[in-house]
């Protein structure tokens, strides 16, 4: 594999409007999008790469970071590291109000959801906030770490009401919750709040999610109501960013002839299914 991507290697332009280091990264993508190179696959080192491609390997190495940084590539050290080609990220539509479960289903995967805390406590000012109650309120809080196949992918702590959902926690929660709602408390989200913002791994988010602490992750922040309104989940989601990819669906509103804008690190969001 890499000696026959070596032999494929471009004719890269000088003095273009794309810097080289880009036009190597679209160069390797488009060896994956074809299926060229696969999941797994190491590329050739530094040293004959940048020689097949007529670059430094400083020019070599920005492509590469720019690649590690997208999770395109995976490098590890070692005699035996190198640059590999990343599992392909796994999509989740933010559009539409579907839950984890469900976006894994679509994505033909295995949902897990392993309960890390599942308690009754008094609601912070932010948690009172987005389920409509006073401070200090009963809520129930329920973390848990949700994986694909196997793999962690997201850490979800969500807050519930307890005038709504009494008996929450006495019912399985290692399954859809929003199902949950919807057959044993007649509450089925209908509409969402949502608003995605960068973060770094804390401590407990890296161990519960197996990454490093100060890995990048996507936090999703959500307010989610029935169909009349009634809160009935505040959430902050976090994803690991290097195996999920959010993705939002924009359109002409056709009362007013525009089109929606999303901020790039900010969205409100209102869902409906």
């Amino acid at each position: 594999m890499s000696a026959s991507l070596l032999t494929r290697a471009p004719a890269l332009v000088r003095r273009h409007g794309t810097p080289v280091h880009v036009q190597i990264e679209q160069w390797l993508v488009g060896e994956i999008a074809c299926g060229d190179l696969a999941t797994g696959d190491r590329l050739p080192g530094e040293r004959e790469l940048a020689k097949a491609l007529r670059v430094s390997r400083m020019t070599l190495r920005q492509a590469l970071d720019g690649l590690a940084r997208r999770g395109v590539i995976v490098r590890t050290p070692g005699r035996a590291g190198g640059a590999f080609v990343a599992e392909p990220k796994i999509d989740c539509d933010l559009t539409g109000l579907a839950g984890f479960t469900e976006q894994m289903r679509r994505a033909h995967r295995t949902a897990g959801a392993r309960v890390v805390e599942a308690s009754t406590v008094a609601a912070g000012e932010d948690v009172a906030a987005g389920l409509d109650v006073a401070t200090g309120s009963q809520v129930h809080e329920v973390v848990r770490v949700r994986s694909a196949d196997g793999t962690a992918l997201a850490v979800e702590r969500s807050w519930f009401p307890v005038g709504q959902v009494p008996d929450l926690l006495e019912r399985p929660l290692t399954g859809s919750l929003y199902e949950l709602l919807a057959a044993e408390f007649g509450l089925a989200p209908h509409t969402a709040v949502e608003y995605l913002e960068p973060v770094t791994a804390d401590a407990e988010d890296a161990g519960l999610l197996e990454v490093q602490p100060g890995a990048a992750l996507m936090q999703v922040e959500r307010v989610a109501r029935t169909v009349v309104g009634v809160p009935v989940e505040y959430a902050r989601d976090r994803y690991r960013a290097d195996r999920v990819r959010l993705m939002i669906r924009t359109g002409v509103d056709a009362g007013i002839g525009e089109v929606s804008a999303i901020p790039a690190l900010r969205a409100d969001i209102r869902t409906g299914r």
